[in-house]
């Protein structure tokens, strides 16, 4: 008897949070707002950000998952904008981009941003990317070598890091998402106050992470984490390639991080490595430096 309780008493704690998650999404849906603009590419829109103006154009792709990769750069963006051209790509399944049922893989992503690129009509630019952006910057860098002119990666993914042969439980989380939990597990959980970012800008961001987290295509890209490293193994970007590599100075959780991207650095003939104290998310609290970081290493170079 005391377990057909608890097993009411769960239903029925889900059939709430199911309801309160899709009458709520339906309702936040209609609070988003637009920014940017669209462009097609294989028949899917894809969102890109064009700002400021200068003689060298910046292209950002996101860190895997970011619910708005306009909002989340913003303070870079802000910064680097006053003397660059700076394009920042939503791809596919991100910000206010479509969602799409082509596999995340690699090759695709990367054609895809390309196509948005191309629609856009950027010729030659430096790639700067976030977290995972790291490792689909090689693949990019090295089917592209004639656009692009440098890479400069913030905290960004290493072929061969460890941890990145895990299988992801996709299926639960796409339950855990349907059923409501994430979006208990969110609201009680304390929101980024982050001074960089106003609170309209914080709250659009979550009405986007609600919106895409765990969403089809998000789920299909985390799935296909652990092959997408797996057969980037041993590939580098072009010995030629200047490189900049903005890094976490201190990472308890991978004590070797700083080194993998020294070893990465030396890859290349004209790779620099400036180690940062803070976190993961280095733009969110070093744009400013990051953006000067920057400016001082293109004398000369790109």
């Amino acid at each position: 008897m005391a377990a057909a309780v608890v097993v009411a008493v769960l239903a029925a704690g889900l059939a709430t949070t199911t309801v309160v998650n899709v009458v709520a999404s339906n309702s936040e849906n209609s609070r988003i707002e637009s920014y940017g603009q669209r462009v097609d590419v294989d028949g899917r829109k894809i969102n890109v950000l064009v700002t400021g103006s200068g003689l060298k154009d910046v292209v950002l792709l996101p860190g895997f998952g970011t619910a708005s990769p306009v909002l989340d750069f913003a303070p870079l963006v802000r910064d680097l904008s006053q003397d660059h051209r700076v394009i920042v790509v939503e791809p596919l399944g991100y910000g206010l981009s479509d969602g799409t049922d082509r596999e995340r893989t690699t090759e695709n992503i990367v054609q895809e941003v390309h196509g948005a690129l191309q629609a856009l009509g950027v010729k030659r630019y430096i790639l700067m990317g976030h977290s995972i952006a790291g490792l689909y910057g090689i693949d990019y860098a090295n089917r592209y070598p004639e656009e692009v002119s440098a890479f400069v990666g913030i905290d960004t993914s290493v072929p061969g890091q460890p941890g990145m042969d895990t299988e992801f439980p996709t299926g639960l989380m796409s339950a855990a998402k349907n059923l409501g939990l994430l979006r208990l597990l969110t609201a009680l959980t304390s929101a980024d106050d982050n001074p960089a970012y106003t609170p309209y800008a914080r709250e659009q961001m979550q009405l986007l992470s609600n919106r895409n987290s765990m969403s089809p295509t998000y789920l299909n890209e985390m799935a296909h984490i652990p092959t997408n490293f797996q057969r980037a193994l041993g590939t580098s970007f072009p010995k030629d390639l200047p490189l900049l590599q903005f890094v976490v100075a201190e990472n308890k959780q991978n004590p070797e991080w700083l080194e993998l991207h020294r070893r990465q650095a030396s890859s290349v003939a004209d790779g620099t490595v400036v180690p940062l104290a803070g976190e993961h998310y280095l733009h969110h609290t070093h744009a400013g430096e990051i953006a000067d970081g920057v400016r001082a290493w293109e004398v000369g170079r790109v």
